[in-house]
């Protein structure tokens, strides 16, 4: 099995297929027309498996089956899989998503039960949550990075996006190279207070005066380690600290 069919095999598990039913239906593509011996021999799947795939993907109406001696069959057109296959993805999402947002509405703590702090890991999966809340943003956002890659396009646009209805937003770094990559924005950018310097430090960010979030360097360039914390008296606190720290540097 070549690399190619390997990945559109497991793509078509990925949506909902069986191992079988994908190497049948993957198999018809080949044959056009073909029997469940013919697939057999094109597939090297047991025959006695073939029947069972070829009668599920007749099912879901990814399949044509002529009852002949012996039978035949053949695949419905590529779009018309691909928009089955795409109906039945959504359905499934819906259905579960559904179900989910269910189970949180009924069992959503208080805010006395919630944690007050959280972790995340991973420069992308940081970078996500940073995105995340800075949406959420009505008032102010003041957000730091230690390094260019660590402000990467889609999140310099969410920045750019709040400013633009409305937010304050605040870049500090004491990296010229990431204060360059906001000179044509909409924000007012800084430099760090001496206190908020550390050569561990990775991000910053302060949403509203409810949010924070802090990051360190982990040794790869992939590897970044954050806390954040939202709605919490722990976040009150931080947010005031790192507030003032920055209003004392901006005023100086």
């Amino acid at each position: 099995m070549t690399t190619d069919e390997t990945a559109a095999l497991d793509a078509l598990e990925r949506l909902g297929l069986s191992n079988y039913e994908a190497k049948v239906f993957i198999a018809l593509q080949t044959l056009g027309t073909g029997t469940a011996r013919d697939v057999y021999r094109v597939s090297e799947i047991p025959r006695s498996q073939v029947y069972g795939a070829a009668e599920s993907l007749a099912e879901r109406g990814l399949i044509e089956v002529q009852h002949s001696t012996p039978m035949q069959y053949r695949p419905v057109s590529l779009a018309e899989a691909e928009e089955l296959l795409e109906e039945r993805f959504e359905r499934e999402r819906t259905q579960a998503f559904d179900y989910l947002a269910e189970v949180r509405e009924r069992h959503d703590p208080g805010p006395e039960e919630r944690e007050d702090i959280w972790s995340v890991n991973g420069v992308d999966h940081v970078s996500d949550r940073i995105e995340h809340l800075i949406r959420t943003a009505e008032e102010r956002v003041v957000f730091g990075a230690g390094a260019p890659r660590l402000a990467r396009e889609s999140l310099r646009e969410a920045l750019r996006e709040a400013a633009e209805r409305g937010v304050e937003v605040v870049i500090v770094s004491e990296d010229a190279e990431v204060r360059a990559l906001f000179e044509d924005a909409p924000v007012a950018v800084h430099a760090p207070p001496e206190v908020l310097r550390n050569v561990r430090t990775a991000r910053m960010l302060v949403v509203d005066d409810r949010a924070v979030l802090l990051s360190v360097r982990g040794d790869g360039e992939d590897q970044e380690a954050a806390f954040w914390s939202e709605s919490s008296g722990f976040a009150t606190v931080l947010v005031e600290l790192l507030t003032g720290w920055l209003e004392t540097a901006v005023v100086e």
